[in-house]
């Protein structure tokens, strides 16, 4: 959990009118907050006890005629390029790109402790303040999160606190467009209400105009396309539209399924972009998104360009080609990158500004609740299952990332793919899920397996010192902690 510094204080620290601003937001919303945290627990719980989730029936979010208006200013987000919101440099260079959108992202691709996220703040702000036809929309961490040290002998929500202080500390005046957040790892319909609500109050307290916030949410936990149009229509007030995080996706969909051996996820270089249960969740975020009006974004090809490695180089080219095409096929209206490498491919898989008006033939047609198992996901266009190797690929690529993480990265390029906390989280869940489902895929000993992937990578290091073996040895002990402890979504 982050914990602000010994010595903080709400005025001293933040500034003088912060804490009469945020108390009584505190107040409001993280008990709220906290009680649907406390809903997830349970709702997993049921998933485990084999009561999956179920759609909801019939209402006015879905039988009534509402439409969401989109801005002229956020239409065209064909390309939005991604970037941890504590790297200043990287912070202007996804300004300098010139995409039509940029995420700041403060909570999968950054080291959560109070020194990272107050640079963080600092840069969205100074980025808010430089950008000019570039929308910048910042990613604050999300309700499983907590953030302590704030008020004494009391977590706070980590959401509440990025938000509140985002906005107090804003001049809404020197702003090129609204004031423009990613919502992540959203669960349920009733949490659009929470955001909603604290958007409505953040803007009457600051007397800003009713239409200063705007919201895009990451569709990337299990349960939320069950009730995909009641949650849009709980945050319509604010919503422009919705993307897809896919490696977020993957991880949740495996630990609402974790103890069904139907449910076993191949190693993640087999499972194909465009598998069965992938498409039809896109399918559900487009048709859902393009029937209210709001916009549709795909998420982040990882797989990097390197000029200086040409087979990586055409590889990745050549992965990102095929999976915009599959995106802009889908009827989405742009995605995410991470490269300026990648803009050109990307931006010309999506036709300008948007595709709602093309694909309104489609979206207007009923939407019938999806079916988002996947019955062992080589019957649903994977290929090659589960193996042994994939097994200790996800130990290496989980040591590796927490030795970034040690070393204050909260997202390192390994092997060519960008690694965050999501792909970290899935790799965890993957190994955890086949330590209770033996088979074939599953180290006789788990301690064992991390031994021997530790020791490779201590080996391909060259002339490596004490104070990096110890920080990888570390990394290897937390690593396999957080998965005896079945700690998945709070690190």
């Amino acid at each position: 959990m982050n914990v602000a510094p010994h010595g903080f204080t709400l005025e001293g620290s933040i500034g003088t009118g912060f804490t009469n601003f945020f108390l009584p937001l505190h107040k409001r919303f993280t008990p709220e907050a906290q009680r649907l945290t406390r809903e997830r627990a349970a709702r997993l719980a049921r998933a485990h006890a084999g009561e999956s989730p179920a759609s909801s029936p019939p209402s006015e979010a879905t039988d009534s005629d509402w439409r969401i208006e989109l801005p002229i200013w956020c239409a065209d987000q064909r390309v939005v390029m991604f970037g941890a919101a504590d790297d200043a440099e990287r912070c202007a260079q996804l300004l300098r790109s010139g995409t039509p959108g940029i995420v700041l992202d403060l909570e999968d691709s950054m080291v959560n402790t109070w020194e990272h996220l107050m640079r963080a703040h600092q840069n969205v702000l100074d980025s808010l303040y430089a950008a000019s036809g570039t929308v910048v929309w910042t990613r604050v961490r999300g309700l499983q999160l907590a953030q302590a040290g704030i008020v004494a002998h009391v977590p706070v929500s980590a959401s509440l606190f990025d938000l509140t202080l985002l906005v107090f500390r804003c001049d809404y005046a020197r702003l090129a467009h609204p004031l423009c957040i990613s919502i992540p790892r959203s669960e349920s319909a009733p949490e659009a209400l929470w955001w909603n609500d604290v958007f409505t109050a953040l803007i009457e307290a600051k007397g800003w105009p009713h239409d200063a916030i705007k919201a895009m949410p990451t569709v990337e936990s299990y349960p939320l396309p069950f009730e995909l149009e009641e949650f849009l229509y709980n945050l319509r007030e604010h919503a422009v539209g919705l993307s897809f995080g896919r490696r977020n996706y993957l991880a949740s969909s495996l630990h609402y399924n974790f103890s069904n051996p139907a449910w076993l996820l191949p190693d993640r270089d087999k499972i194909p972009f465009d598998a069965g249960f992938l498409q039809r969740t896109r399918a559900q975020l487009t048709e859902t998104a393009h029937k209210r009006g709001a916009l549709a974004i795909g998420g982040l090809t990882t797989l990097y360009p390197n000029p200086a490695d040409p087979e990586l180089n055409a590889r990745a080219l050549a992965t990102l080609e095929r999976e915009k095409r599959i995106e802009g096929d889908s009827c989405m209206d742009g995605a995410w990158t991470g490269d300026p490498a990648q803009n050109a491919v990307a931006i010309a898989a999506f036709p300008y500004p948007n595709q709602i008006a093309e694909c309104r033939e489609v979206a207007a047609q009923p939407i019938a609740p999806a079916t988002f198992d996947l019955p062992r996901a080589a019957s649903d266009g994977a290929t090659g299952g589960a193996t042994l190797a994939g097994t200790h690929a996800a130990i290496r690529t989980a040591i590796r990332y927490r030795n970034g993480v040690l070393e204050g990265r909260g997202a390192s390029l390994l092997d060519g793919n960008l690694e965050d906390r999501s792909s970290d989280r899935l790799c965890r869940l993957t190994i955890a899920q086949r330590t209770r489902l033996p088979g074939t895929y599953t180290p006789q000993s788990l301690g064992a397996a991390f031994d021997e992937e530790l020791a490779r990578i201590l080996t391909e290091l060259k002339d490596a010192g004490p104070s990096t073996i110890a920080r990888y040895r570390r990394a290897r002990e937390i690593s396999e902690a957080l998965i005896q402890t079945e700690t998945f979504d709070s690190t």
